[in-house]
């Protein structure tokens, strides 16, 4: 099974061998610079996960707190 942090790893590393020149297949499909915005997109939300899987190990789910004003 892949992990989030995993997912998010191979991302980033499509986006080093494209930013290099270099070409990569990643999930049967070759990847370019032309590619790269797609690349991107994939990163963040990967990165999303990554963050979310956090939050939620340490218990923080939300994302925000609420403040009481008295």
């Amino acid at each position: 099974m892949t992990t989030a942090q995993q997912m998010l790893e191979k991302y980033i590393e499509a986006e080093i061998a494209v930013l290099d020149g270099r070409s990569i297949t990643f999930g049967g499909r070759t990847l370019s610079m032309a590619d790269l915005n797609d690349i991107r997109q994939g990163r963040l939300e990967w990165e999303r996960r990554v963050n979310a899987e956090k939050a939620s190990a340490s218990g923080n789910n939300s994302g925000f707190s609420l403040a009481t004003f008295k």
